[in-house]
């Protein structure tokens, strides 16, 4: 999942709590998978052609950022009265590979178990809060006047799937530098040694990423570089791509939001 960025992502990974039903504890282990799988190891470290990757611009709509910080502030509250107010009243929609939507069920109810503002641990308001960071967004061509957050970088596809296929990995492996010299760092903590940086290219996010062991350090990524070279960036510095989104659309009475593309697991 994306949920805005791959920082949220980690921050959930090392906030993960012992819940009714089996969930995992904090420094509990996974459990085996059956008959002995395990994963595949990840492809080796290798330079790699830069593709270009543009980062998205900010939404210009200026009501539109205004409707940012008033969820914000609604998510950061929890304050769920207050979040039925800025959800659509009919036609929300939940996608995933399916459609997900419960047509018996309000438009904040559906949104509700996509995003898990249940959970006892308020994981679901950060993960709202965190798609309002966002201040990017493009309008959907298959659904007009819905526009949906955070934006995709301008990028080939065909230059993903072929630089996918050039160093045998997923799609979903990369990011992209959300600025011009992105400093790559030996370790990672912000006073390490530049040992390179990012164009507006992008770059593969390694698997070994993790959580910072002091939950008040700064989150970074372990990424390989087009040239060959491995380091790590600071989180806020890169983002995923074709990652969930939350979508939205200006009614009369002002900006709603209107479904969500990902979500939960099911």
């Amino acid at each position: 999942m994306r949920f805005a960025s791959f920082a949220l992502i980690l921050a959930a990974l090392a906030t993960v709590t012992l819940a009714p039903g089996g969930a995992l504890a904090q420094g509990q282990q996974l459990p085996s998978p059956p008959n002995g799988f395990r994963p595949p190891p990840p492809a080796p470290v290798k330079p790699y052609k830069p593709v270009a990757a543009t980062p998205p611009g900010r939404y210009s709509d200026a009501s539109f950022q205004t409707f940012r910080q008033q969820l914000n502030d609604v998510a950061q509250h929890k304050d769920r009265a207050g979040l039925a107010k800025l959800v659509v009243a009919q036609g929300f929609f939940w996608m995933q590979d399916k459609d997900l939507t419960d047509k018996s069920k309000t438009g904040l109810e559906n949104l509700t178990k996509a995003v898990g503002l249940d959970a006892q641990d308020g994981s679901g308001w950060d993960v709202l809060a965190g798609f309002t960071s966002d201040p990017t967004a493009a309008e959907l061509p298959e659904r007009k006047g819905v526009i949906c957050s955070p934006a995709d970088p301008s990028l080939d596809p065909k230059q993903l799937e072929a630089l996918a296929k050039s160093t045998q990995t997923d799609p979903s492996e990369w990011g992209y530098a959300l600025k011009n010299g992105v400093e790559v760092h030996s370790a990672g903590q912000p006073n390490a040694p530049v040992i390179d940086k990012l164009g507006l290219n992008l770059v593969r996010v390694l698997s070994d990423s993790a959580p910072p062991q002091d939950a008040n350090a700064p989150v970074f990524l372990h990424v390989a570089t087009p040239s060959g070279k491995t380091g790590f960036v600071a989180a806020d510095d890169i983002s995923p791509i074709g990652g969930d989104q939350i979508c939205y659309i200006k009614e009369a009475s002002g900006w709603k939001i209107a479904g969500i593309f990902g979500g939960a697991s099911q």
